[in-house]
């Protein structure tokens, strides 16, 4: 125990170390021998300064003689292990830094030199039965000295193990420095510690699955009776489905969660938030976050073809001093693309992702306009115009995200509202197909356009207008929306992040009025009568009909009963 300070060069078979250290240290120690022994190194206490990072403070260690040997392990603050680590040949290096953090570090390190081929027959080693027993070597005599056992226990699948020491005696020691029994949650020994045990006790320790592992690690002196534990198999209750809904729209974010699934996790509702913990759920049945689809620490992601809004509802351990429950993420994410708004939640608990999908769309419409202030939209339909008027079009996007922008890729003209074959292009990827078409800026949740109303050639009464939409971070430097008019060539690397089409219409043309006045006094008010003056054209049509019918009739009538009059009063010939 006596070795420097900061670094030494160790050539005993065995040795423990206590180190003690400060801010800003950088020491070596070496461990070698002419042997042809490995070495076997355990850290079985360490504390670091509070909040460090493996980045700034950290054991590393090394298989050989030097520190540019290969690395073999690392040990800090965030270590869930006991770690015990086995070099390759006769020497090996560990490294302690420490940060400027003023605190007093302490470790305690063992080693020893073993011949690989001497390790103990009955010492660990695989159990898979429903139920076994485990002892340590010699039980119940005293356990070797320099004893490093490793048991695996493995049971069926949707199980979990229970595992009771029935009698436990190991050499007592506060920290559990010199001879402990570890515990792992898991069939590794790097991370998953459950407990870590000495003294005399009667320890009972629970994985969450079906795997665990029990490691027995003793130094050179002081050995006594050792331990005798049983373990059996439990069954796992059936998995609760994941009851969480999440709806995306261009305003908001709701997340549902029940609390019977909060409860099966072993959570409640009083202990969740997002990125931005001010923003607190609702909890009535259930646990609703409802939120402005860009706030409350929602990240956004620009993908190219689509942007993803993300946010994470944390899960924090409830009324412990410690807990042995796995920290558990929801990460919510709206994608924005295509046609729809996919909606995807990953719940990860215990390395497992699961998640629910919908389906929802952008909020987004078009509509005409009086004039090009775009501060009065035309409510009537069908909307009654001149021929060659100027026809004011805008797309509305209604989002909390203040960073999109609108941008009108493509506009065609049907006579037909399911835009058959017969159609005709005003803007195409951006360029002006029409001559009368003038596109305006975007701006930010508008595109605007106007162009000069016309009719198809074809005795059609009315134009519809088909138009696809892209919507754009406004971040984005070189996005689809900035780019305006681009050639088919181009358009394949072109960046948007959403895209959907919208119809308007009917358009139809004002009556042909032989008169130029009374064609300009054609006013709203007129066009929204026209339904009624189409109704009283059709009654006056139908009495004429009627009318007609009736002198038809009368005059057959006449002629059938002047016919007969004339045979009256024809004279008969003598013969």
């Amino acid at each position: 125990v006596g070795v420097p300070r900061c670094g030494a060069s160790l050539h005993d078979l065995n040795k423990p170390l206590k180190i003690e250290l400060n801010a800003n240290a950088s020491c070596v120690w070496q461990i070698q021998r002419n042997t042809n022994q490995t070495i076997r190194l355990a850290f079985s206490y360490f504390i670091f300064a509070p909040s460090s990072s493996c980045e700034t403070e950290s054991i590393k260690i090394y298989d050989g003689p030097s520190i540019y040997s290969p690395l073999i392990g690392q040990v800090c603050n965030d270590t869930d292990a006991v770690p015990v680590l086995e070099s390759s040949s006769d020497s090996l290096t560990f490294l302690i830094t420490t940060n400027s953090v003023a605190f007093t570090r302490n470790f305690f390190a063992f080693y020893y030199f073993f011949s690989p081929e001497t390790k103990s027959e009955n010492c660990g080693g695989q159990l898979t039965g429903p139920n076994g027993t485990l002892t340590s070597p010699n039980y119940p005599a005293p356990y070797p000295e320099l004893t490093y056992c490793v048991w695996h226990i493995q049971t069926a699948k949707n199980s979990k193990i229970h595992l009771q020491f029935q009698d436990f005696f190991l050499e007592l020691d506060r920290n559990c420095q010199f001879d402990f029994t570890a515990v792992y949650d898991g069939l590794t020994t790097n991370t998953g510690l459950i407990g870590k045990v000495c003294g005399r006790t009667q320890p009972t320790f629970e994985s969450s699955s079906n795997v665990m592992t029990v490691v027995l690690f003793t130094d050179y002196a002081n050995s006594y009776r050792g331990f005798s534990a049983q373990y059996t198999s439990v069954p796992l209750p059936a998995p609760v489905e994941p009851d969480t809904f999440l709806t995306c729209s261009s305003d908001t974010m709701k997340i549902v969660l029940s609390k019977s699934y909060l409860a099966s996790l072993g959570y409640d509702g009083t202990h969740l938030q997002l990125n931005d913990p001010s923003c607190s759920p609702v909890v009535t049945d259930s646990v609703i976050f409802s939120f402005p689809l860009a706030s409350c620490g929602t990240t956004k992601k620009d993908e190219g073809q689509s942007i993803t809004y993300t946010n994470i509802i944390s899960l924090s351990a409830t009324g412990n001093i410690i807990t042995r429950q796995k920290g558990i993420q929801i990460i919510v994410k709206c994608k924005m693309e295509n046609n729809s708004t996919l909606e995807v939640v990953y719940i990860a608990k215990n390395d497992i992702i699961q998640n629910t999908t919908a389906a929802g769309r952008y909020n987004i419409s078009m509509s005409f306009y009086e004039s090009d202030s775009f501060s009065k939209p035309v409510r009537q339909s069908p909307y009654y115009v001149d021929l060659n008027q100027t026809l004011f079009a805008q797309v509305s996007l209604r989002s909390t995200d203040p960073n999109l922008l609108v941008f009108v890729d493509t506009c065609i003209a049907s006579p037909q509202p399911d835009f058959g074959s017969l159609t005709y292009d005003l803007i195409r990827s951006g360029c002006n197909k029409d001559n009368t078409v003038v596109t305006y800026p975007p701006l930010e949740h508008y595109g605007r356009f106007k162009f000069s109303a016309f009719r198809f050639l074809q005795s059609f009464p009315s134009v519809y207008l088909q138009c696809d939409i892209l919507i754009c971070d406004s971040k984005e430097a070189n996005s689809r929306c900035t780019e305006g008019c681009i050639s088919r060539q181009k358009r394949a690397i072109s960046s948007y992040a959403w895209k959907t089409n919208t119809v308007v219409g009917p358009i139809r043309l004002k009556r042909d009025l032989r008169s130029a006045d009374h064609s300009e006094s054609l006013t709203k008010a007129d066009a929204e009568d026209t339904p009624n003056v189409q109704q009283y054209s059709f009654y006056t049509l139908s009495f004429v009909v009627l009318i007609s019918n009736i002198i038809i009739v009368v005059a057959v009538i006449l002629k059938y009963h002047k016919r007969q009059a004339g045979y009256g009063y024809q004279k008969i010939q003598n013969s």
